[in-house]
């Protein structure tokens, strides 16, 4: 088609035609180029007008011809204007024709309907031949365009690869099904329109004398990415790499293009990774590019995200957040993102951003709740709260980068945003302090712990075959606890509290402070072996003595037994209990014993609580209450002489965070009676220190103290609803890993999940979903690295129908061998769908 049959057909009859032009289209032309396109246009049905010679009389058969199309006794009508279209409402008031552009249609229309680009649009296949063209003569004739290409169509490579236009050509030529490489091997006669292709094209010379599609392929790939490199640099190439052939500038937007389309399309994204890698190294890039501060905006090669990461953290250090989340944002859709270690770095930076930001808002904000204890305790529940979650969220990700920052990388970050953290935590701890001091504990208003038990399950078991269920879970802290009020909302109605812990906040005091009675009963014996935590005369120190003391009043309607042990079926609940105690320590075991790692642990314990109030729900409990001891503080930000000095007399050290006793007071502990403190027993007073400080250095994790993280703590009141059947078997779940790969060369791969359903009534429901990596005794060797698209408090993948998500798995550093990648539910477990795999490090 040459170019004026386009434009006549394509553009002007087009527009006429178009259901808003009403049939009318003024074309305006100063450069006279389509006035005989316009005129050749005429016929019966359609009415060119042509302004050309004389304005009056144009005008005039205009009008008529309005007229005649208002009659139906023409279709049509294309007025022909020889002079620039109106831009301003001035000049279109002094327009005779504006009445029809107004009624009708108007070229030129945007820029698309420049000269330049409707060429392009005509020949999309020599869009960089017309770019060179245009350049040299801004005003080519419609003959020099139609002579573009020569009328050469490629006819054995159309054919062969059976692709129509040059651009789909040059993209299977670069990574080929397997159908079309069988079908290049069988004859060489495509080899001569590959050179003219690629000549005409992208300016591209081979240089091979070989006829093989590998052979031309390598040449291509290299000259591509190279070539879309030096366009996105901003400055002059390195001396080193100035002779490299890459593409003209006109080819720059083919260039591009197909660059993007390699990244893109999940088909051909590992071979783009694999060829990027291998040309970096060969050029040696990285060797020649060290002094280079500045590369663009694409990363087309691997060490150029590196680079990115770089500004990042400088920018971050700088407290530059503008340009820190520009970085992320154009990058979090880089192809080097879907390798697992490069993800772990971008995710840990994207924590860090979160949190910092968070830490600055929440700082500007505080002055305002202050004045006293309980406006501060409303800002810690409704705001504050939220940046102890970024925190951990924060050193999770450190958690999982940490193994592979050999170089400290990272450092620099986390030490910054520790101590944006630390800073806004002392403010917020100092005024709790000093208000525990005035007002006492606990607050007034507040549910207290020693009242959970006879407050919220008492009454329920006063109702006959009423099935309670009383999770004691160990420094389950606030954040958590909204945290699981957000997963157990679809298994009933979900009433989350805040409460108050029984001061000191330790477990031996605050797992007493949950039974029944603790209001009334519960006091705090001074022996030789410690505190000791009486009911009455009867010690409850120990887990056999507290469930001595339910017993007591609830015989055979009471049974006990660990939460993970109910989990796994280890015990039957008998049809005679009304109120089941199912305890919890996992939280608090792993931040005491391994601090550093534990943050990754909350998510197993809060899936394990999930797992727990399903399998309640299907025994038939009608209620279950969520309570725990106490809080507990991530001391991450603690330099190592951010210690508090104790106070010299008769105290007793708790867990290095408060004394209980008597003795002397200073200007950096809190000192308050027993008796204001809510304590009844042996102990006089309570002190501690004012700030975050322990006793004691090197504590990454404690509780024990007064503060709002270690105090302040949830209660979550669930009435169940009968179990229905999962939405998610209304679709099917797919595992896909580097589209049908087998072996894992990395112990963080990425996995392709995705939710497919035909179900119409499925659309808008957001599918939930658990992934694992198990070996043959289904013991879980690699999980969903937390952050991105999966969730931090549970470790779940959360998708749309027919949605994709790229996932991280992070595998046992110690396994190696085969294994099953798992789409679980997360409440039942029941298996979606499984991929089998297999590790292939290289070692």
């Amino acid at each position: 088609m040459s170019i004026a049959t386009f434009i006549q057909q394509e553009i002007f009859a087009a527009r006429l035609a178009s259901a808003d032009s009403h049939q009318v289209l003024v074309v305006y032309d100063p450069d006279l180029r389509y006035r005989q396109l316009c005129l050749d246009m005429a016929d019966k049905h359609r009415v060119v007008v042509d302004a050309t010679k004389s304005s009056l009389q144009s005008r005039a058969q205009a009008l008529e011809a309005l007229q005649h199309l208002g009659q139906k006794l023409i279709d049509q009508l294309l007025v022909y204007v020889p002079v620039a279209k109106p831009l301003e409402d001035e000049t279109r008031q002094t327009d005779p024709f504006a009445l029809y552009a107004a009624c009708g249609a108007v070229f030129p229309e945007g820029d698309g309907d420049e000269y330049r680009n409707l060429c392009m649009k005509a020949k999309p296949d020599h869009a960089t031949q017309i770019r060179s063209i245009f350049d040299k003569d801004p005003n080519p004739s419609f003959a020099v365009i139609d002579a573009v290409g020569g009328g050469l169509e490629w006819p054995n490579l159309r054919t062969l690869l059976e692709v129509e236009s040059s651009r789909d050509i040059l993209f299977a030529l670069l990574s080929p099904s397997e159908r079309q490489q069988e079908s290049l091997k069988g004859t060489d006669a495509w080899v001569t329109e590959v050179k003219t292709l690629l000549q005409n094209a992208i300016g591209f010379k081979l240089r091979t004398r070989a006829k093989s599609w590998s052979s031309i392929a390598d040449e291509l790939w290299t000259y591509l990415l190279f070539s879309e490199f030096a366009f996105d640099l901003p400055t002059e190439l390195p001396e080193a790499l100035g002779t490299m052939p890459r593409a003209p500038a006109e080819a720059e937007p083919l260039i591009e293009d197909l660059c993007e389309r390699l990244r893109n399309d999940r088909r051909t994204q590992p071979a783009y990774i694999d060829r990027a890698e291998r040309i970096e190294s060969e050029l040696e890039l990285v060797n020649h590019c060290q002094a280079m501060a500045d590369l663009g905006r694409k990363d087309t090669f691997p060490f150029e995200e590196r680079t990115f990461m770089h500004q990042a953290i400088v920018a971050l250090q700088a407290d530059d957040t503008d340009r820190v989340r520009d970085i992320l944002d154009r990058h979090s859709q880089s192809v080097w993102t879907g390798k697992g270690e490069s993800q772990a770095q971008w995710d840990l930076l994207g924590s860090a951003l979160m949190l910092k930001e968070a830490c600055e808002q929440r700082e500007l904000e505080l002055p305002n709740y202050v004045r006293n204890m309980e406006s501060l305790l409303e800002f810690y529940v409704c705001q504050l709260r939220d940046v102890d979650r970024l925190h951990r969220e924060f050193e999770q990700a450190v958690s999982d980068y940490d193994w592979q920052d050999t170089f400290g990388v990272m450092e620099p970050v986390k030490h910054r945003i520790r101590q944006s953290y630390g800073r806004l935590i002392e403010k917020v701890q100092i005024n709790f302090t000093r208000h525990l001091e005035q007002t006492g504990w606990p607050v007034t208003g507040y549910l207290s712990n020693t009242d959970v038990f006879d407050k919220l399950v008492a009454p329920r078991l006063q109702q006959s075959g009423h099935k309670v269920a009383y999770l004691m879970v160990d420094a389950l802290r606030y954040e958590l606890g909204v945290a699981l009020e957000q997963q157990l909302k679809e298994d009933g109605k979900v009433e989350l509290k805040p409460a108050l812990v029984q001061l000191p906040s330790i477990t031996l005091v605050g797992m007493a402070s949950l039974l029944p009675g603790a209001s009334s009963s519960l006091v705090l014996k001074n022996t030789d072996a410690g505190l000791v935590p009486m009911m009455g005369d009867q010690a409850v120190s120990t887990v056999p003595q507290r469930m001595e003391w339910v017993r007591k009043r609830y015989g055979q309607r009471f049974q006990e037994g660990r939460l993970e042990d109910f989990v796994r079926s280890k015990f039957d609940v008998d049809d005679t209990t009304e109120l089941l105690i199912l305890r919890s320590v996992e939280i608090d075991s792993h931040f005491e014993n391994h601090p550093d790692t534990a943050p990754e642990q909350i998510t197993k314990a809060l899936q394990r609580i999930r797992r727990a109030v399903h399998k309640l729900q299907e025994r038939g409990f009608n209620q279950i209450v969520i309570a725990t001891d106490h809080g507990f503080f991530m001391n991450t930000h603690a330099g190592a002489g951010d210690t508090c000095k104790k106070l010299p007399g008769n105290w007793l050290n708790i867990h290095e965070r408060c004394l209980l006793g008597d003795g002397a007071e200073d200007p950096n502990h809190y000192l308050l009676s027993a008796e204001k403190a809510g304590i009844r027993g042996d102990f006089s007073k309570l002190a501690g220190p004012r700030s975050m400080a322990a006793y004691r250095s090197g504590l990454l994790y404690y509780h024990g103290g007064a503060s709002l993280q270690e105090c302040v703590v949830p209660v979550l009141d669930i009435q169940l609803k009968e179990a229905e059947q999962p939405a998610i078997q209304q679709a099917s779940v797919v595992l896909n890993y580097k589209n049908g790969a087998k072996r894992i060369t990395t112990r963080m791969p990425v996995v392709e999940l995705s939710v497919e359903t035909q179900d119409m009534f499925s659309v808008g429901v957001s599918f939930e979903v658990l992934l694992e990596a198990q070996n043959k005794k289904g013991e879980v060797v690699g999980e969903a690295k937390p952050g991105g698209v999966v969730n931090s408090a549970t470790g779940t993948i959360t998708l749309e129908p027919n949605n994709k998500a790229q996932v991280t798995l992070r595998m046992l550093m110690e396994y190696e061998g085969k294994f099953k990648v798992k789409a679980l539910n997360p409440t039942t477990l029941a298996v979606y769908a499984q991929l089998e795999l297999e590790t292939d490090y290289t070692v």
